[in-house]
């Protein structure tokens, strides 16, 4: 006969409804994680996924076949005789021409502005929603103001030239290279705030004791700013350049309603160019092969950007 300790026959049920608890709890934190990836599948997979199929087939909405061309539209973009190769690596240069430009501004104005309203100075709290107000603007509000500032005939720009100065008034919207004036100068004015109010926390996160010590060693505002502001920003900066590239990058209401991309193409940019081959020329298959290059680009671009800045802020060689 065997004999059994009391309790003994309760433990392995015991131990069951620990385990099962362990379990359950370790499948909690997908539970909560479940509605974000039936988002990131419905919105972002699925689109992907249908547009590189849309880009490998000849699609027109009005056939009844949508026939397997594979890689076609990618080789026209390369293909210099086509004129999507021609309009889309002619938009990727103004693209890159805005990015080249804005990018360094929207930094250095934005970094400027900080310095200067991080002071305890008479009416701070004024000036800074004064720069950063303008971010609240949709783009096609920020872009009529801008078109009407620099109009080759009425804008403020040229009555000013005209009245003030008495200069003749400079057809800024159609002439090459001049039409980039209002738009690059708009695009800084209506984003900067944005880059200045994560300057104001970088700087509000440096302690004081560091320019204390510096002072009594007899520092100069240059060399206090060059070994104590600029690489304690240098997180933040990574931050705002990483974030001013891309969206420079996505270039498209500035030029659309400022100048819609003339004259002569000259400040159409890339995803302007996209829209206008899907939707006006209905060419779905070609802008889904230019969508995915372009952002094969992008993807390349900011990989580099982190690379680098991640070591130039770990103070790598």
């Amino acid at each position: 006969m065997s004999l059994s300790v009391p309790g003994e026959a309760a433990r392995p049920r015991e131990a069951r409804r620990r385990r099962g608890g362990r379990e359950g709890s370790a499948l909690t934190p997908y539970l909560y994680l479940l509605p974000f990836l039936a988002l990131f599948l419905v919105f972002v997979v699925y689109p992907v996924g249908y547009g590189l199929f849309v880009s490998m087939h000849r699609w027109d909405l009005l056939a009844e076949t949508r026939p397997f061309v594979g890689l076609e539209y990618y080789r026209n973009l390369f293909d210099p005789e086509t004129p999507q190769s021609q309009f889309f690596w002619n938009s990727m240069k103004n693209t890159g021409f805005f990015t080249l430009v804005s990018v360094p501004l929207l930094i250095g104005t934005s970094l400027g502005l900080a310095l200067l309203l991080h002071r305890p100075i008479f009416g701070r709290a004024f000036f800074r929603s004064v720069f950063f107000l303008p971010g609240i603007l949709t783009v096609s509000v920020m872009g009529i103001l801008w078109r009407w500032m620099f109009d080759n005939q009425i804008g403020l720009v040229n009555a000013v030239r005209t009245d003030l100065l008495g200069m003749q008034p400079l057809p800024f919207l159609s002439t090459e290279g001049l039409a980039w004036v209002p738009i690059i100068v708009g695009t800084v004015w209506w984003t900067i705030g944005f880059n200045m109010t994560l300057y104001l926390a970088g700087l509000g996160n440096i302690s004081q004791s560091y320019y204390e010590a510096a002072e009594i060693d007899g520092a100069t505002p240059w060399a206090k700013f060059r070994f104590i502001t600029w690489p304690l920003l240098a997180p933040v900066t990574l931050f705002v350049f990483v974030t001013t590239v891309l969206a420079s990058f996505q270039l498209f209401g500035q030029t659309l309603v400022i100048t819609a991309g003339g004259p002569n193409r000259s400040t159409q940019s890339t995803i302007q160019y996209i829209t206008e081959e899907a939707f006006s020329n209905n060419q779905f298959s070609s802008a889904s092969a230019m969508a995915f290059l372009f952002g094969l680009v992008m993807l390349i671009f900011t990989y580099l950007q982190f690379r680098i800045m991640a070591r130039d802020a770990r103070g790598e060689n």
